[in-house]
């Protein structure tokens, strides 16, 4: 499925009535063969944003998976890069990855929502983990985030517009995030992947709870929408010094 070299149908739902740990544990071999994996186009934009802000010293890639987003980080901090995920099997495919000459790279597994960390980073990434948590978890996610920033720290992460209401990219989500929520309804344990969960609105007032300063930066590769507003954005909160 989406490509020879991707999850088969069976696989695919296999692992989606597994829990998120065991369902990415089994998806990893074949994770950067979906739609699942951050398009390498955001990727790059991401990294030439981070590249106007930098540079940096020490990175984290918050729920890493299988370490494409460290690769960004790998360009843009100069002493080491951390990729953090629960997820032992997409860690397995991460450090098998061949790297160019560069910061000192490790890896560690842990749940990003007690990240095992002093204020240790000058920069936080993460690149499409929000679906996987709950609205009500996003306080505690960015809190945790500001712990482990040093002061002046950022935290960035590229944000997609919503498709608009009534077209058949809206309705592939809605559809989608249906089925998840009547499948954890039905079966235990639970499998949280939610498309529609995490909105823009909430994203950006959890943020400045949690004491963050918000910029915010058009990636002009990705164009505008209809109404003059940017089809992607990244958004670089700032730790207070």
């Amino acid at each position: 499925m989406f490509s020879p070299e991707g999850p088969s149908l069976r696989e695919l739902a296999v692992q989606a009535l597994s829990s998120v740990e065991r369902g990415y544990d089994l998806l990893a071999p074949k994770f950067d063969h979906t739609p699942f994996r951050t398009p390498d186009a955001v990727l790059e934009a991401a990294a030439a944003a981070l590249r106007r802000i930098g540079p940096f010293e020490d990175g984290l890639d918050l729920c890493c998976g299988t370490g494409a987003g460290v690769d960004v980080l790998t360009g843009v901090c100069r002493r080491s890069v951390t990729g953090v995920d629960f997820s032992a099997g997409m860690l397995a495919v991460a450090r098998e990855r061949g790297r160019a000459v560069g910061p000192r790279v490790s890896w560690v597994r842990a749940d990003a929502r007690a990240l095992p960390f002093r204020p240790a980073f000058d920069l936080v990434v993460s690149f499409g983990a929000f679906g996987h948590f709950l609205p009500g978890e996003l306080p505690g996610l960015f809190q945790q985030v500001h712990s482990v920033l040093r002061p002046g720290g950022c935290f960035a992460f590229p944000l997609v517009a919503p498709p608009r209401p009534g077209s058949t990219a809206y309705w592939m989500l809605e559809g989608f995030d249906a089925v998840m929520r009547v499948r954890n309804a039905v079966w235990r344990p639970p499998f949280v992947m939610y498309y529609r969960a995490v909105r823009f609105g909430d994203v950006l007032r959890e943020l400045d709870r949690a004491g963050f300063r918000v910029d915010l930066h058009a990636l002009p590769e990705f164009g505008q929408r209809s109404d003059g507003s940017p089809r992607v954005r990244m958004v670089a909160a700032g730790r207070p010094g």
